[in-house]
């Protein structure tokens, strides 16, 4: 009859068990989007379960709310998908709010004016793309920081936008197709956030299927190393920026769309959200690491915070001391992993 194992060899069976775990929830926690994925799903645990202890107390799972949330993300998503690519190449682009309103005005007074509203719409985002190409440029034959060249460009197209339409409101009325389009529902979902959705899917086979997206990666953690294996490492900057123009002029139409209108001051900030989505969402401010599904997430923390602090009628400088710390958490976090990464 044979005798029951020890406890040490029991402990010896149970502890590589524990390891692979821990070891699995590390390698998750590492990964560009880990922390942050780990972080949203809690974040949404605790929403729905206070949520169905105090329903009328706290309408987070209301149909209203998530209405209200669907609505709202896909202008802030879009911003950082643009903001978030240029972040991977190593730029920076502060002047995307700035973008995001002047070709929103500008849509809206060519429809005003009797243009069709998708050839308005494609005028905005070609006016996006252009403008990335010329911070682009300056950037590289002048070789300027990108933060400076885009915060002359924040506050030159934040005086475009007076210069070009003065400090009024702009009404905008695209008709029932554009509309529909853009604004209207499908399957129970906003479209914004169905294009959300679509444009989030876009970016990630270019930056993680695609060669582009190789030299994205490559530009931002080694520019050296990446043009002596040839790579047109000025090429991908622009394309980069170019990228961050256009989709700051699409977040500018979904947010149009909602609204009805545009004001001239209503990009003010929204550019520091963008750049905080994607800190949060795992972005290295040093360029070379990220992932979409990261910026993806950081836009919806964001505005899940800030819909829990409305439900819970708290002041709003709250969701700004609060951003403000996952910011500088999440830095040190990203900071973090890359020495041990490099060590």
């Amino acid at each position: 009859m044979s005798s029951p194992p020890s406890s040490a060899a029991a402990a010896s069976v149970v502890a590589p068990h524990r390891m692979r775990k821990h070891s699995a929830f590390r390698r998750l926690l590492v990964a560009p989007a880990g922390a942050i994925l780990v972080a949203f799903l809690a974040l949404q645990a605790m929403c729905i379960a206070y949520a169905l202890i105090n329903p009328d107390e706290f309408r987070y799972i209301s149909s209203q709310n998530l209405t209200i949330l669907m609505k709202a993300i896909p202008v802030l998503g879009c911003l950082a998908l643009g903001v978030g690519v240029l972040m991977i190449a190593g730029e920076f682009d502060l002047s995307v709010g700035s973008v995001y309103t002047l070709t929103a005005i500008v849509m809206a007074v060519q429809v005003g004016a009797g243009l069709n509203p998708f050839l308005a719409a494609a005028l905005a985002i070609l006016i996006g793309i252009v403008i990335g190409v010329l911070h682009g440029t300056i950037t590289l034959k002048a070789s300027l920081p990108s933060f400076i060249v885009t915060l002359g460009g924040l506050l030159f197209w934040r005086g475009a936008v007076l210069l070009y339409n003065g400090a009024v409101q702009v009404r905008f009325d695209p008709g029932p197709t554009f509309q529909g389009l853009f604004g209207g529902t499908f399957l129970g979902i906003n479209a914004a956030f169905w294009w959300f959705i679509a444009l989030s899917i876009a970016f990630y086979c270019l930056l993680h299927r695609h060669r582009f997206g190789n030299h994205v990666f490559a530009t931002g953690g080694n520019q050296p190393a990446a043009t002596a294996i040839g790579i047109d490492t000025g090429r991908v900057k622009i394309i980069a920026f170019a990228i961050a123009g256009g989709m700051a002029a699409f977040a500018g139409i979904l947010a149009t769309v909602r609204v009805g209108s545009v004001q001239p001051g209503q990009g003010v900030g929204i550019e520091l959200q963008a750049i905080a989505a994607c800190v949060i969402g795992g972005l290295s401010l040093t360029g070379g690491r990220g992932s979409i599904l990261g910026i993806f997430l950081g836009a919806m923390l964001i505005h899940t915070i800030t819909d829990v602090l409305l439900l819970l009628r708290a002041p709003g400088f709250y969701l700004d001391m609060f951003i403000a710390v996952l910011i500088v958490g999440a830095s040190a976090f990203n900071r973090f992993i890359e020495r041990k990464g490099a060590g």
